[in-house]
């Protein structure tokens, strides 16, 4: 119930933002985290270690958005091996333009859904939860075997 409950909220999320903004719900979460950094700026590792996606997944995805112009790459100033991910004035704007419709539909599919207890509930669940996966990626780390298994940790938690 769990996973159709995640995939039920994340499909009504991700249909009116593209609905109404023509802005798939990754693209959404790419533009949010620039626009919340200093200088609406982040190297593409942080980036990725901020989002949901792995790193040549984030890499292609910016791509699309620098061709829309809501995002430019550029070179690290302090690391020449590195890029930074910089969210446009344009880009700015469409997040802008999409953000009070997103809040309404996770107000509408989530928040109004739940009592106040239930949402107390679902915060302390989803806080055990986060920590359990967190927890479960530093125990992968403490051997380079363990990494290098088959089937390792699976999550997306590696550090540059």
């Amino acid at each position: 119930m769990f996973l159709t409950a995640c995939q039920s909220l994340f499909a009504s999320i991700d249909a009116q933002l593209l609905r109404d903004s023509g802005l798939p719900h990754g693209y959404y979460e790419i533009l949010v985290h620039l626009s919340e950094a200093p200088g609406h700026a982040l190297r593409m590792t942080q980036l990725a270690n901020v989002s949901t996606f792995s790193k040549s997944r984030l890499s292609h995805a910016v791509s699309k958005l620098e061709e829309r112009g809501w995002v430019v790459r550029q070179d690290c100033a302090t690391d020449r091996r590195g890029q930074v991910a910089r969210l446009t004035d344009e880009g700015y704007a469409v997040l802008q333009t999409a953000a009070p419709g997103h809040v309404e539909q996770v107000r509408r599919a989530l928040i109004d859904a739940l009592t106040p207890e239930q949402i107390g509930h679902l915060r302390d669940i989803s806080a055990a939860i986060a920590a359990a996966a967190v927890s479960s990626c530093a125990s992968s780390r403490l051997s380079e075997e363990a990494e290098a298994a088959p089937g390792g940790c699976g999550l997306s938690c590696d550090e540059d």
